[in-house]
This record gives structure tokens, C-alpha cells and sequence, in this order.
């Protein structure tokens, strides 16, 4: 199986409000940048949008590092999901999750492929969450990096 390291993040200015989402790709020596935006939209769903645009592109099943600054949708696809699946996709409170239909996909992509889900410090040191970062931000303004 090959192996990808995908670096993911979004961004909305104000939130909510125009949002846009980063990723990048590495594989096989190659780099692939993809980005997009939403006109009213949340941070959350940027986030979760750039995981699953990624996930999206790979044809065949691939081994997965998949690295985000979002706790939100580390704990969500690791954690809480199992719970919303249980009990229809409502929260404790009865509630609908939210994002349901992205969640719902970065499932079904989380199941096909084997994916290891890395937190990283937003804002800090790491050059490629900052370029995810830089995509996402360019993408509201319709700029390109």
C-alpha cells in the first residue's frame, strides 16, 4: 500500500463567515497543494473539509499520517464519533452533530483507508502546517500562495 503524510488545516475570517481549507500531499517524492473556500461557513467545517478533500484524492487504499492543528476534528474522528454513530448521529443532548455530512464521509474515508491521526501545534514551528495554514487563509480571499 503506498504511504501519504497529508498536513490539513482551515480558516474563516470571522467565524462564521467566508472560510477557506489547505492541504498538502506527500507521496512518492511528489507534492500535491489543493485548497478551497466556502462563502459562509465555520472554522470546523474548513477543518474538517480539508481532511476529507484529501482523503478524496487517493485512489487506492493508502497507509495515512494524517496531521491537523484542529483538536475538534482529532478527537471527533478518533474518539467521539464512535459514540454519534451508537446513537444516530446525536450528541448526548439529542442534538444532531453538527458537520453530520462530512463527518459521515471522513468515515467512510477513515474506514477505507488506514489512517493515523497526528495533532500539531497551530501557529508554532512546524513548516508545513504553516503552509497548510497560508493555503486555507489564501483561499478565503480567492489568493492564491
Amino acid at each position: 500500500m503506498p504511504t501519504v503524510s497529508i498536513y490539513t488545516d482551515g480558516a474563516c475570517s470571522p467565524n462564521p463567515g467566508p472560510g477557506g481549507w489547505g492541504a498538502i500531499l506527500f507521496w512518492n517524492n511528489q507534492v500535491k497543494e489543493i485548497s478551497g473556500s466556502e462563502a459562509q461557513t465555520t472554522n470546523n467545517r474548513m477543518e474538517l473539509t480539508a481532511a476529507v478533500k484529501a482523503l478524496q484524492l487517493l485512489k487506492r487504499k493508502s497507509v495515512v499520517i494524517l496531521y491537523t492543528d484542529s483538536t475538534y476534528l482529532r478527537n471527533g474522528i478518533t474518539q467521539w464519533i464512535v459514540q454519534w454513530k451508537q446513537k444516530g448521529w446525536k450528541l448526548r443532548n439529542r442534538q444532531p452533530v453538527k458537520n453530520v455530512d462530512l463527518w459521515q464521509e471522513l468515515d467512510r474515508l477513515n474506514s477505507f483507508h488506514e489512517v493515523t491521526w497526528e495533532w500539531v501545534k497551530a501557529h508554532s514551528s512546524n513548516e508545513w502546517n504553516n503552509r497548510a495554514d497560508s493555503l486555507a487563509r489564501n483561499a478565503i480571499s480567492g489568493g492564491t500562495s
